[in-house]
């Protein structure tokens, strides 16, 4: 299948079917697409990153990728260093990139009550894109 399908199809199935938040929608495509099985507690540990529980912080999208920088490091044996640098690259590449990393500048306007449901489809999946081609990069 076609990346760019895969990740809306999947955006969307994590987004109006499951109703998941970013970070744990962007945790998901991306051990989907690298094969790697995640346990309920990584899944669980992610419920509020979606900008700090909707505060507006760090968004989920950055947060999600760099869990998963994170455990695909540790499967590919890399040492803790440079699963850091790797995630410094990464937040680097992402603020140049989408210009922040902080959801309530990145989320198309910011938090209101009336606001409709998965405002950051569309963010989601330039972002994933983007997250898989580093992970992928990175780690080759």
């Amino acid at each position: 299948m076609e990346m760019q399908k895969f990740i809306n199809d999947r955006v969307k199935k994590y987004y109006w079917d499951d109703d998941l938040n970013c970070a744990i929608t962007t945790l998901k495509i991306l051990s989907e697409h690298f094969g790697v099985n995640l346990s309920e507690q990584v899944l669980d540990s992610a419920l509020g990153m979606h900008g700090a529980g909707e505060y507006g912080a760090q968004c989920g999208l950055v947060e999600g990728t760099l869990l998963f920088i994170g455990i695909w490091g540790r499967i590919q044996k890399i040492q803790d260093a440079a699963i850091v640098e790797t995630c410094h690259r990464y937040a680097q590449r992402f603020e140049r990139r989408f210009s922040s990393l902080t959801c309530r500048v990145l989320r198309p306007e910011g938090f209101h009550n009336d606001n409709p449901p998965h405002l950051c489809e569309g963010l989601t999946c330039e972002a994933v894109r983007f997250n898989l081609e580093f992970v992928r990069d990175a780690f080759s």
